[in-house]
């Protein structure tokens, strides 16, 4: 008589907790916001369903679209500068604290990645500070070294303010990708690195060469994190420029615009209907970025791993 297979109750049992609350704090959000995108108000502020009409005034009506196009735009921005500065330079100090050569190694890395674990708050109010033309540190330091005349008011500039901000988010997280390429790094085995030893390969030709094909799927994985979290920005923009996202919502990204349009701001009603929408929008932008990296890029990366 075959032997009957053991029921593993644990396992439901242990996944129940975790299960439960992200499904009340995020999947059940979620399709509430779905919903809420497929309704209106009519005259009477009678709530009725009117299917996709609500994306149609965001993408076509020029009240809404000038906004949402503009608010994407700065999104995609804010997303390039991420990853054409901070991902490469992660890269960079990761391969140079990875050398075992380098003194005080552990150091520098908590003194990189310290900024990642502080406040937005924080961060937005001190950068304002220090960039302040008026009472602000950075036009002293640039006098010092003889070069107060590249000083300008960057947070107040329709064409720097965007580009500062990103910049300031990059100083804030290149410690992320830092320690992840670190870790990633030390997992490639010894065996590898003592072949391409032998055969003469080291210093930075060894990195080119050798190591950074072996990192490329963590490489992917950085980049599709630093994608959903930039489009997913609101804090710092919002710390430092406030919500209508100035000067002349220069800043203004998607995060800030659903703020703005769902809760109101000012004279500026919330409309809970419309917000729903551009969250809606968000969601899809992210989803379909996923989904790309997922299934054109990640099957590619797979090939390097060892």
């Amino acid at each position: 008589m075959a032997q009957r297979k053991a029921v593993r109750w644990h396992i439901p049992v242990f996944l129940a907790p975790a299960v439960l609350v992200y499904t009340a704090i995020m999947i059940i959000p979620l399709f509430g916001t779905l919903n809420l995108s497929l309704f209106n108000l009519d005259e009477t502020k009678t709530r009725v369903f009117v299917g996709l009409a609500n994306f149609a005034t965001l993408f076509g009506d020029p009240r809404w679209s000038q906004s949402f196009w503009n608010a994407l735009a700065n999104n995609a921005w804010f997303f390039v500068v991420h990853m054409l500065v901070q991902n490469p330079i992660g890269i960079l100090l990761a391969a140079l604290l990875s050398s075992p050569r380098l003194r005080m190694a552990a150091f520098y890395r908590t003194a990189i990645f310290i900024p990642t674990i502080l406040s937005f708050v924080i961060v937005g109010f001190v950068w304002k500070l220090i960039l302040s033309p008026i009472w602000g540190i950075a036009p002293g330091l640039l006098d010092m070294v003889g070069l107060k005349s590249l000083f300008a008011p960057w947070l107040g500039k329709e064409e720097y303010a965007l580009t500062t901000l990103a910049l300031i988010s990059v100083w804030q997280f290149v410690g992320i990708p830092m320690m992840l390429i670190y870790a990633a790094l030390l997992s490639i085995p010894d065996e590898v690195i003592e072949a391409a030893e032998m055969d003469g390969v080291t210093g930075w030709s060894q990195f080119w060469k050798i190591k950074l094909p072996l990192i490329l799927p963590s490489i992917g994985i950085i980049s599709i994190l630093t994608f959903v979290g930039n489009f997913n920005a609101f804090d710092l923009i919002y710390v430092s420029q406030g919500a209508l996202a100035g000067p002349n919502f220069a800043t203004d990204i998607l995060g800030t615009f659903l703020y703005r349009t769902f809760f109101g701001f000012q004279l500026q009603l919330g409309d809970p209907h419309m917000g729903a929408t551009i969250a809606t929008a968000m969601f899809v932008i992210i989803l379909v970025g996923v989904c790309f990296y997922l299934f054109a890029i990640q099957t590619r990366l797979r090939r390097y791993q060892f």
